[in-house]
């Protein structure tokens, strides 16, 4: 062993203290007592079981603190003192170092408790599993974690031999829990036993999956009441709900009184609801509803709700208290439902809605795949006046054809003259023709506050439109989706003359639009004139080899900012030329460039 491998004393010693501290606590009042720069390798040393242990008995300053001690077993916000800040960057650095993907995503201050609870949920997960075997047989709690998670927050080998109570998913959550605010459960999770498991627990959020029996409800209401203090969002996927479990969901949020609760998010997904007749679900929902006076995102999505469900939702809102921002009705079958609330008079007239309480702050409407048609698109401009606020309007998968487009461009113009304009609008796969989108795009380049984000995606346009939407492309637009809207090489040329000055455009998507070797010549115009451009998707459009040659050497002299291209789909044999384009462009740190098979490395990935 060289001189240099050869351990400190202090290193010895702090080996030998981190082993001791993960095995048993009798050193933690003496490790109160370290020096401060001792304390601080320590913290540097220790995996995170030893590191929770410190963390939970170390004293804080109450010079410098903002709470006392007592603050980080309630969940409570902790000072941020000196020795605060030095363990959560060792938090940090844990989290980091295990989700990395995952941390490159998070912003918080508490990142112990974001570590936890991100452990707690792969326990959970893994128990899922087990417990889903017809052949499981036991309570949840007693099931062992796998030692692959345990080596994760250094409880392995010998130290779990010697600590058995952290082996268990019951001690897990008994040492852990109170740092648990967002979680996902399956079903198997939804008994009588999870209250207990989750007894120090205060959740904020909750995500439910699965549930089918009269048992899962139970449990699952049970787990509500215990959090109802705390809890602002709850989501449902994949369930089977009843107007009775509607009933207990409901009670159980608010247990004191059905005036008021506290959710803010509310999500029922991809469920089924057993009454036929859906009138008895409506009364708790219109309940719930009207007593949400924090409510913020409602979705109600993709649970086959007809014209009835959808039309008592809305007029509820209408008359609701909350400052709903968020409502999504997609992928339901609602066609019709704002007929009845428009109302018609003999002379084709409209009834004016009542003036709105919580829509007068929603800011996006999700009306995907609802089988709305041109009149649904009608009644929609009424209601849509009483929206005053509105930024996102998604009507994609709604054959609601050039008549309904019509329909609709005089509330934008007039959201515009009032200083609301919509800010992204989505008419993916509505049945538009050329004609009525070219109108459409016309009205929007000459709006004094134009789209930020517009998708016509799956519309069969043809080449006609490329002249409306390359007067689009001048407009301070940032995003477009024309994915297969039939442009071809016709209309990549006429898009390549309308491109006469720089664009702000930050993100495109032109894939399947057969534009061949005219694909690639506005990619080289595009990415020259378009300085913020972000990402480009150009997949499967016949473009020839030589394409790369023009579109390398664009990337290679602009000066934007592109940092994803996707070129996949166009069928080309490799060539050794391309190697060094590519060396070339392989130095723009953090572009990804996506490529037809060329080699068998690829898609390449010019992310070092």
């Amino acid at each position: 062993m060289s001189e240099s491998e050869i351990p400190s004393l202090i290193s010895l010693c702090l080996d030998a203290v981190k082993s001791d501290l993960v095995r048993g606590d009798d050193l933690l009042p003496i490790i109160q007592e370290l020096p401060p720069n001792l304390l601080d390798l320590l913290v540097l040393r220790l995996p995170p079981f030893a590191l929770q242990k410190l963390h939970r008995e170390m004293p804080y300053d109450d010079q410098e603190d903002e709470f006392s001690d007592e603050c980080i077993g309630n969940g409570r916000k902790r000072g941020r003192s000196a020795r605060s800040r030095k363990f959560d960057k060792a938090w940090r650095e844990f989290y980091k170092s295990r989700w990395p993907v995952l941390g490159s995503r998070i912003e918080t201050d508490d990142w112990q408790q974001i570590y936890w609870e991100t452990h707690l949920q792969k326990c959970l997960d893994e128990v899922a599993e087990l417990a889903s075997l017809p052949s499981f047989d036991g309570c949840l709690g007693d099931v062992k974690i796998s030692d692959s998670l345990l080596k994760l927050i250094g409880c392995e080998g010998d130290m779990a031999t010697s600590t058995p109570g952290y082996s268990t998913l019951y001690h897990h959550f008994l040492h852990f829990g109170y740092l648990a605010r967002t979680l996902r459960l399956q079903n198997v999770f939804c008994g009588e036993e999870i209250c207990h498991l989750l007894k120090s627990s205060k959740l904020q959020s909750l995500e439910v999956r699965w549930i089918r029996s009269k048992d899962h409800i139970n449990g699952v209401c049970k787990l509500l009441n215990q959090n109802s203090e705390t809890l602002t969002s709850l989501e449902f996927i994949h369930c089977t709900l009843s107007s009775a479990s509607i009933t207990e969901i409901c009670t159980s949020l608010s247990p004191r009184s059905l005036q008021a609760h506290g959710i803010k998010h509310f999500s029922i997904s991809t469920t089924r609801f057993l009454e036929a007749n859906p009138s008895s679900v409506h009364i708790e929902l219109v309940s719930f509803l009207s007593s949400g006076r924090s409510l913020y995102c409602l979705k109600l999505s993709d649970n086959h709700h007809g014209q009835k469900f959808a039309e008592v939702v809305f007029s509820t809102l209408l008359n609701a208290s909350s400052s709903l921002s968020v409502l999504d009705l997609s992928e339901n079958n609602i066609s019709g439902w704002l007929s009845e609330l428009c109302g018609r008079s003999q002379r084709n007239r409209r009834t004016p809605l009542e003036v709105g309480k919580s829509l007068q702050s929603l800011r996006v409407l999700n009306l995907r795949g609802n089988n709305l048609n041109k009149d649904d698109a009608d009644d929609l401009r009424y209601a849509l006046v009483h929206m005053p606020k509105l930024e996102v309007l998604d009507m994609s998968d709604n054959p609601i054809e050039d008549d309904g487009i019509r329909n609709l461009i005089p509330l934008f113009m007039e959201a515009s003259e009032k200083g609301t304009p919509l800010v992204d609008l989505m008419l993916e796969n509505c049945e538009l023709s050329c004609h009525g989108v070219t109108q459409l795009m016309k009205t929007l380049s000459s709006l004094s506050r134009p789209l930020k984000s517009l998708s016509i995606a799956g519309n069969d346009l043809g080449s006609q439109v490329a002249a409306a939407l390359g007067e689009l492309l001048r407009t301070p637009i940032q995003v477009l989706d024309a994915e297969g809207i039939g442009l071809g090489s016709s209309g990549f040329r006429v898009l390549q003359e309308e491109l006469t000055t720089e664009i702000e455009l930050v993100e495109i998507n032109l894939s399947e639009n057969r534009g061949g070797i005219e694909t690639a010549n506005f990619l080289s115009k595009i990415i020259s004139m378009a300085p913020k451009l972000v990402k480009v998707n150009a997949a499967y459009n016949l473009m020839p080899a030589e394409s790369l040659t023009a579109i390398c050497s664009a990337i290679k002299n602009a000066k934007g900012t592109l940092r994803h291209l996707d070129l996949s789909g166009n069928i080309w044999d490799y060539q050794p030329v391309y190697d060094s384009m590519l060396a070339d462009i392989q130095c723009n740190e953090g572009f990804v460039l996506i490529l037809p098979s060329l080699t068998p490395d690829l898609p390449y990935d010019a992310d070092p």
